[in-house]
């Protein structure tokens, strides 16, 4: 069924000639033991689905889009404290889906979701939390940043090693020109960043969304969308604005859910 989840998001976001993006990590390499201890796999039953951060010791934050329309695609269990999906990590169930109000699923505008667990992760050891950006968070255009996923590789292999690339921030601007350019949507949504992807082979990638763009050692940004095939130099990645949505995400964890 995981096939089938991502089928199914490919038939939803077909007509804007784009994808989900996030595992296939472009130009990446293998994340070091002792980093992004933060990431986690977000999985449905039938496994791997989507990245996420975790940003409090029972809340993680990813895409809303990855949270699928049957039973059999929707998340229900994290891992946490591997970069190999082979080996058993802590595995918390998600109690609570909290997609943003204002999602929507045609445009991907608002694509951010905090998912409660059961319970508690220890933290410590291979596990760890990540700061969320301020509320003023501002990015300067080519600054470097960071990626990281699941999934297949530029090699076209499939991967169960976390892979982690640099990216660079680009322009706002200069990102809703191209994407106006490429035709492909009918305007780029509000509160993005734009990072990688745009003039460069380093970026994120179809078949792992949710996953944080970490700047300056914050959750910056959660992996949103891009062109359709991954190879278009022209079109940049594009990520939610987690500090847009601070308000929105501190109350949800200070109630303790949505």
């Amino acid at each position: 069924m995981q096939a089938l989840h991502k089928l199914l998001l490919l038939h939803v976001l077909t007509y804007l000639g784009r994808n989900a993006l996030g595992a296939k990590i472009i130009n990446g390499v293998k994340v070091p033991k002792d980093s992004m201890l933060f990431m986690a796999s977000v999985q449905t039953t039938d496994g791997h689905v989507c990245g996420c951060s975790l940003i409090s010791d029972n809340f993680v934050l990813t895409a809303a889009h990855c949270d699928g329309d049957n039973d059999d695609d929707v998340p229900v269990r994290v891992v946490f404290g591997t970069h190999d999906l082979r080996k058993t990590g802590t595995v918390r169930h998600v109690e609570q889906r909290c997609k943003h109000p204002d999602y929507q699923n045609d445009t991907l505008e608002n694509d951010i979701m905090l998912l409660k667990l059961s319970q508690s992760v220890p933290l410590g050891g291979t596990i760890q939390r990540i700061r969320l950006p301020a509320h003023d968070m501002n990015l300067q255009p080519n600054q470097l940043c960071n990626v990281a996923g699941w999934g297949v590789t530029e090699a076209g292999r499939d991967v169960d090693e976390m892979r982690v690339a640099l990216v660079s921030v680009v322009n706002q601007k200069v990102c809703r020109q191209q994407w106006s350019n490429s035709n492909w949507i009918p305007r780029l949504p509000a509160n993005v960043i734009c990072a990688g992807g745009y003039q460069t082979q380093n970026g994120a990638c179809n078949g792992d969304s949710g996953g944080p763009l970490v700047c300056n050692g914050t959750a910056a940004g959660v992996v949103s969308f891009g062109d359709k095939f991954c190879r278009d130099q022209q079109l940049p990645n594009v990520y939610t604005d987690v500090s847009k949505f601070r308000p929105w995400i501190d109350q949800i964890v200070k109630e303790n859910g949505c």
